[in-house]
């Protein structure tokens, strides 16, 4: 019975991080598209949707039937919850790659708008934590998990400094509210993929040490 369940969860294991592979490698298109203004690689990430939302739900099946089949206890328990919030937060990741996508495709076909955002740091830093929290998941790594959480600051303050920036350049180009509208969204989209890497991070915690890190002062130096 033991021997099957550890089948069973290797088995899922192996999924998940086949998810997260799948979803890493549609940021790391939706980033490229953003930077070359290709809205032809933005809709082939929009169209791989599908496949990423297919692996997701068979991930969360998966899930439910080793729990209604072996009823697993302690550690196996505790394993197969966080696989469960890391299958969601992977799912949701892909679907902010595909957000990003469709503003891609949106500015691509209008007159770039030249001021000084730092998108290009904001993108490595999301996709970079993206990567470490499937690291820590993949070594099970706690300390990797809490260096991805406190960094999760830098990229809030980077999509604020954004914010602002936008603001004022609308005052100074009314026209091209439109267009700026779309850069701000993007923005946020990959400020939401660095939210759902912290959570990611979080779950490998939980694996490892067994205890909840959300709201805990003490994993943010605070």
């Amino acid at each position: 019975m033991r021997r099957h369940l550890q089948r069973e969860l290797d088995n899922l294991k192996k999924n998940v991080l086949s998810l997260g592979a799948m979803v890493e490698e549609r940021v790391r298109m939706a980033i490229k598209a953003f930077e070359n203004r290709d809205g032809e690689l933005a809709m082939k990430v929009v169209d791989a949707d599908r496949e990423v939302n297919q692996a997701e739900v068979e991930v969360e099946e998966e899930c439910l039937k080793i729990l209604a089949l072996h009823q697993p206890v302690a550690v196996d328990l505790r394993f197969i919850n966080a696989v469960i919030k890391i299958n969601n937060d992977l799912e949701r990741v892909g679907d902010e790659a595909v957000n990003i996508a469709e503003r891609v495709s949106n500015i691509s076909k209008r007159p770039p708008v030249n001021v000084p955002f730092e998108y290009a740091t904001m993108a490595e830093k999301s996709e970079a934590m993206l990567k470490d929290s499937l690291d820590a998941l993949v070594n099970l790594d706690a300390d990797l998990a809490y260096a991805v959480c406190l960094r999760d600051d830098e990229v809030d303050k980077i999509n604020q400094d954004i914010y602002d920036k936008i603001k004022e350049v609308i005052k100074t180009q009314p026209d091209r509210v439109g267009y700026l509208i779309n850069l701000l969204l993007i923005a946020r989209h990959l400020e939401r993929i660095a939210d759902h890497a912290t959570n990611i991070a979080e779950e490998v915690i939980y694996m490892v040490e067994g205890e909840i890190p959300r709201h805990r002062n003490d994993v943010y130096g605070l």
